[in-house]
């Protein structure tokens, strides 16, 4: 049985993509610092599989502890998560979003190099394009300035990787997500993020909740069709899937690339007030919100060409925008026992 390290695992988009491993036989290794998830994860992952992983807590800045870690593990690939993501929160403090995102990833790197594991598997973002000059966005859009500190920790993390990649044996893949939202259909794990939400769908399931008074919708004056932000709402179990795909295609020698980028994302954009208004057909919830000032760091509108993905990796979405937002809202209903 193959043996996968994932970083962050515990996490959001993490927890599934273990339970997505474990599902197409893999043996998984997990860890996470616990900054933003709980170990009680754990007894999700297992419910769904059947199987509890391995869990090893440890911040990856710590450069000794990820080094001992790699002398007493064997590998066979690394799918990285564990990062800080959240744009507003890097425009505020972005010292420590260099400090997490770069260091944990280049501790990681050598010793992939030292030990000789040549599978990794990189959580990147659809930030790294910025504000797009076209949509949908191809894979080959041009690499902009970023727009916040979160975005640039991802456009260097890929620039480290692509030069280790030459510099050695390594062959990666960075996957750029779009909106990854939802949650397991058993609601056994979802997104459960520590203290007020950053990103819109578990802010919708707590305000419906009646944990959050409201909702900020942040501007209505964007140049688009309702005047709030548009973005790609994937659904994070069609997301948790491509990362099997993708780790499976380097175990393969499958890649043509030592270093490759698939966009993951439906191909189809909502804005933040077409997502509030479904939210509230398929759940019967009127949802309270208010428009507020634009937040720092937000590009206007953003969704996928998933062509690239759909033909070389073999994946492409399930699940509609409506398919998420009423397993989000049973999550929800579940660890809130409504």
């Amino acid at each position: 049985m193959q043996k996968i390290l994932v970083t962050g695992g515990l996490g959001y988009i993490g927890s599934h993509t273990v339970v997505a491993l474990q599902e197409a036989g893999f043996e998984v290794v997990i860890i996470d610092d616990l900054s933003n998830t709980d170990e009680q994860v754990l007894q999700g992952i297992q419910k769904i599989t059947g199987i509890l992983p391995r869990f090893v807590k440890m911040d990856l800045r710590n450069k000794t502890e990820v080094s001992d870690f790699f002398n007493s593990n064997t590998l066979d690939g690394i799918i990285h998560f564990a990062a800080s993501k959240a744009v507003g929160e890097s425009v505020e403090n972005p010292l420590l979003y260099y400090e997490n995102n770069l260091h944990s990833l280049i501790y990681l790197l050598q010793n992939c190099v030292k030990k000789q594991i040549t599978n990794f598997i990189f959580s990147s973002s659809c930030t790294v394009y910025g504000e797009p000059d076209y949509l949908p966005i191809t894979e080959n859009a041009p690499i902009k300035q970023a727009i916040s500190p979160y975005g640039n920790t991802k456009q260097i993390s890929e620039e480290i990787l692509k030069d280790t990649c030459r510099a050695s044996d390594l062959q990666v893949i960075s996957l750029r997500y779009f909106n990854p939202i939802g949650a397991h259909e058993s609601a056994e794990i979802g997104e459960l993020p520590k203290g007020v939400p950053q990103n819109l769908v578990p802010f919708i399931t707590q305000t419906a909740a009646g944990i959050r008074p409201s909702l900020s919708v942040y501007g209505d004056d964007y140049p688009t069709r309702d005047g709030s932000c548009i973005r790609d709402y994937i659904h994070v179990v069609d997301l948790a899937k491509a990362h099997v795909k993708a780790i499976q295609r380097l175990m393969n020698h499958e890649h043509q690339e030592p270093y490759e980028v698939f966009n993951l994302g439906t191909g189809k954009g909502s804005s933040v007030l077409e997502v509030i208004r479904a939210f509230e057909n398929i759940t019967g919830q009127s949802l309270k919100y208010q428009i507020v000032d634009r937040r720092p760091g937000d590009v206007v509108a953003v969704y996928a060409d998933t062509s690239k993905a759909a033909k070389v990796l073999q994946w492409k979405t399930e699940q509609t925008l409506e398919d998420a937002l009423a397993s989000a809202w049973k999550w929800e209903r579940r660890i809130r026992n409504i």
